[in-house]
């Protein structure tokens, strides 16, 4: 390579990338000025999905720039870490995998994932594994839940095959990112979508009653009924980062109809008298879970900087 090639980075090590480049894929290293060059408090600069510039022939080929990015999911990077960690980029749809039981289904995990793909403009699908597991009407309470929110819900049992014909049709011609909790079956889903694949999974974990960890990098896999998709590490917490208040309530669509019919124009839907989300909430007609989750992400989100000296010190 004597001069800058195309390619797009499909596997995230530390700081070494796997880009597939004209049909073979060759390990890079970002240069240093990719780090120099962050905008804002973004922590990484190259994720899966990339579509970057590589530099001349070497040992080990750097990434000289990050061509612009069609769209890209985000984290606050770690209770310790505030900064924007971009988990990945340039997908045409997202499929928020959760599970009935083992691990149960989290309403908090899973509304913060689908109110970020709202806020960074990406389409997502619920995808709702392990119906084997259902003892009653929980999935069939989840979708009522999550189709009144305006998602798509795609109920699937990756160990019996229930559901894959249409999960595959969701994702032909596409590029997807598989995004959920350690356990619930991603690396399953994958393996029995494509066979051979031979991706390694564990049982979930007794004391957490949640999953371990199987997967621990981003990699893009080409399947071979004609799609993308990218596996991603389990997830135990998931903050949202940059959102503001105001913006909030429409990364929640079941709230966007009652806009203007609270007695104040600006309510939060928190603590203020008179809010017709909470009376609707009161009424059935907006599931509490949901709700919980709104106000749990509302409680999180912090004042813009020219507010923090108004803001009291803890204790």
């Amino acid at each position: 390579m004597s001069e800058l090639v195309k390619g797009r980075v499909v596997r995230a090590d530390a700081r070494v990338y796997h880009v597939q480049i004209e049909g073979e894929v060759r390990q890079c290293a970002p240069r240093g000025k990719l780090f120099e060059q962050l905008e804002g408090d973004v922590k990484n600069p190259v994720v899966v999905g990339d579509w970057v510039q590589i530099g001349p022939e070497s040992d080990l080929p750097g990434i000289e720039q990050v061509l612009p990015r069609r769209n890209y999911l985000s984290r606050i990077a770690s209770s310790h870490d505030p900064r924007e960690q971009v988990l990945f980029s340039n997908v045409d749809q997202l499929c928020a995998v959760a599970s009935v039981r083992k691990p149960g289904f989290s309403s908090s995990r899973t509304d913060r994932i689908l109110a970020a793909c709202r806020w960074h403009e990406i389409p997502a699908i619920l995808v709702l594994n392990k119906i084997d597991l259902d003892r009653g009407e929980e999935a069939s309470a989840l979708r009522a839940t999550y189709e009144s929110a305006q998602t798509e819900v795609l109920e699937i049992s990756a160990l019996e095959g229930v559901g894959l014909d249409r999960l595959r049709a969701l994702l032909k011609n596409k590029v997807s990112a598989l995004y959920g909790a350690s356990g619930v079956g991603k690396s399953t889903i994958l393996n029995v979508l494509q066979p051979g694949l031979d991706l390694k999974v564990s049982k979930t974990s007794k004391y957490w009653a949640g999953g371990r960890h199987t997967t621990s990098f981003s990699q893009m896999l080409h399947l071979s009924f004609g799609c993308w998709v990218i596996d991603t590490p389990g997830i135990r917490v998931f903050r949202m980062h940059g959102i503001t208040k105001p913006h909030l309530r429409d990364l929640f669509p079941e709230l966007v109809p009652y806009d203007g019919r609270c007695r104040f124009a600006d309510c939060t839907h928190d603590h203020e008298p008179e809010c017709a989300v909470f009376d609707a909430v009161e009424a059935g007609k907006i599931a509490p879970t949901r709700f919980a989750s709104y106000l749990e992400i509302l409680d999180e989100i912090q004042p813009p900087p020219e507010d923090l000296d108004a803001v009291e010190p803890d204790g």
